[in-house]
């Protein structure tokens, strides 16, 4: 169990950085904190909270979204505002929401074959994963996808990982980590886990995400969707991740949480769960 914990990391928005200092006391220090792309963000907020990720000795991971890109220039000028601040050694690239480009960039992958990432300092790259599938693309093109941009980091000698949608079913997870090893793709995975929120957003942010929610699914991960009062933690998933794990079938794999605006509480409750074990 300890093991999967061992350098998990978390997931803020550009309007979050006032809250990382409360929280900074119990998220281990080098922890690598994601910082997203969100169409009600602008390049100030996503700048503040990388600057305050790396002030309080975390590593930041800026996210890119490709088709919220509107021409080169601002890929450009989000890479170099990077740089500047030494931040742009890891990102995450991903297509983004909106289901048509508003710019010179269709997806992640065109992103990543643009030569602009290596130019401005960036040596790690994240890529998206969908255990339990995308609402808006086959599954076909989610496997394409994926093994297409393993095999560019792999040519441009870009280490990467592939980081998750976050569900509440452990058993899909699993026979997806098996597939894409079987596909050969050897990339590291952070499985995607909800922290601990209300039950009514957790529904709703899985709905938005087509994540199943289904009643027994919903009892495996220990709520009720018929009672969307309570709040609800990921015990039951990350304790049935970890027994269901095996090295040799699924290779390596950690853990990424979503924190949904609650880093304190997260970064908390998964100090507490470390005690208990």
């Amino acid at each position: 169990m300890e093991t999967l914990f061992n350098d998990f990391s978390l997931e803020m928005t550009g309007k979050d950085a006032g809250k990382l200092e409360e929280a900074r006391d119990t998220i281990p220090p080098g922890t690598r904190i994601n910082v997203t792309f969100l169409e009600n963000e602008d390049g100030r907020q996503r700048l503040d909270a990388v600057r305050a990720v790396k002030r309080f000795g975390y590593v930041p991971v800026p996210h890119i979204s490709a088709r919220r890109l509107r021409s080169h220039d601002l890929l450009e000028e989000y890479l170099s505002a990077l740089a500047a601040e030494d931040a742009s050694d890891n990102v995450l690239v991903i297509a983004g929401d909106p289901t048509e480009s508003l710019g010179p960039f269709d997806d992640s992958l065109a992103v990543i074959k643009s030569g602009m990432l290596q130019q401005y300092g960036v040596r790690h790259v994240g890529v998206g994963g969908y255990p339990e599938g995308h609402p808006a693309i086959s599954e076909s093109a989610l496997w394409s996808a994926l093994e297409g941009k393993a095999a560019t980091l792999g040519q441009l000698g870009l280490p990467g990982v592939v980081i998750t949608q976050f569900g509440f079913d452990v058993d899909p997870v699993l026979k997806w980590l098996e597939a894409v090893r079987e596909r050969g793709i050897d990339l590291p995975v952070r499985i995607g886990v909800p922290g601990p929120a209300g039950v009514r957003r957790l529904v709703t942010m899985a709905g938005r995400l087509g994540v199943g929610t289904s009643t027994g699914i919903a009892k495996k991960y220990g709520f009720s969707i018929t009672n969307l009062m309570g709040t609800a933690g990921p015990d039951k998933f990350i304790r049935a991740l970890a027994d269901g794990l095996d090295p040799e079938r699924h290779g390596e794999v950690k853990l990424h949480f979503y924190t949904f605006g609650g880093l304190k509480a997260t970064s908390e409750w998964i100090a507490e769960f470390r005690r208990g074990g």
